[in-house]
């Protein structure tokens, strides 16, 4: 770990001047690329704060930003609830653990305010993310949109569609607390031989069995363990897994599955969702 980050803490805090949002506003860019038509402005960022959204940044030793999440407060299903809709680090300070303290510190801003619900979306494709938002986070996804932004211009996402899965994070549900007081993400182990795992029908891999969608109590889909290296690849077969992934979820969601699980691959093997017909517990909200 770098000398700054083992003897000199990195401070959490809300943007608070023009420059700050300015600064946010090149991460951006610097992290979805100089087209992405989805750059939040810093005229957004500074008066969506006034109105109870938040904009908060990580910032290193000498005050400059590394990281940021942003979000705005509203109201859904008659309850007060918050949309994250940003959350990045810079590249060089990756895997430190700041992208789990800005969300930490998004939730105690959250629930200093009342807020107990947080809302999200992110490519399900993204095994990173996945393990990210359900094992270490304690989020939920509940709803899967197709091609949910559009072309973004976003580096990020060239060559596929923006598929999101839409997840729920129940702030003060003890499982997440469980989940964010734990040293390291709760894992979960490799599909069970006899749980049916979906793949496309054209995958390459051959270490899972390519099964069409049962009637089982408990099913995974899988998704490729490295989305990002597979599209530099071969792209075609990137697009596959998305249409496979696509049609996997809505048939699941549309019969009753819900997604409650998610096991990182080893070895290169494909990470999987495990997705059960048992409702999931519904917190006292």
């Amino acid at each position: 770990m770098p000398q700054m980050f083992r003897d000199h803490p990195v401070t959490f805090r809300p943007l608070e001047t023009r420059q700050e949002c300015l600064a946010c506003v090149s991460l951006q860019r610097e992290i979805w690329g100089q087209d992405f038509v989805g750059i939040v402005p810093a005229t957004i960022l500074m008066v969506s704060q006034r109105v109870g959204g938040v904009v908060s940044g990580a910032f290193d030793t000498k005050n400059h930003l590394i990281g940021f999440v942003f979000g705005i407060s509203g109201m859904a299903d008659d309850m007060l609830t918050h949309w994250s809709h940003m959350l990045a680090v810079r590249p060089e300070v990756r895997r430190f653990g700041l992208g789990r303290r800005l969300k930490l510190y998004q939730r105690t801003q959250l629930l200093e305010r009342g807020i107990r619900v947080a809302s999200w979306s992110y490519d399900p494709l993204m095994a990173t993310n996945a393990r990210f938002n359900l094992n270490t986070l304690g989020a939920y996804p509940t709803t899967y949109i197709d091609d949910m932004y559009g072309d973004i211009g976003s580096t990020l996402n060239s060559g596929l569609d923006t598929d999101r899965l839409i997840v729920k994070w129940h702030l003060d549900n003890p499982d997440v607390e469980r989940r964010i007081a734990s040293k390291s993400p709760i894992t979960s182990p490799s599909p069970a031989p006899e749980a049916p795992i979906m793949l496309p029908p054209d995958s390459t891999d051959r270490n899972v069995t390519n099964r069409s969608i049962p009637n089982d109590d408990l099913v995974w889909i899988a998704v490729p363990s490295d989305i990002v290296s597979l599209k530099a690849t071969d792209l075609e077969e990137a697009r596959q897994w998305q249409r496979s992934v696509r049609e996997a979820f809505h048939e699941c969601m549309n019969t009753g599955y819900r997604v409650v699980d998610f096991c990182s691959g080893r070895k290169g093997e494909p990470s999987a969702y495990a997705l059960t017909t048992e409702p999931l517990p519904t917190p006292d909200n």
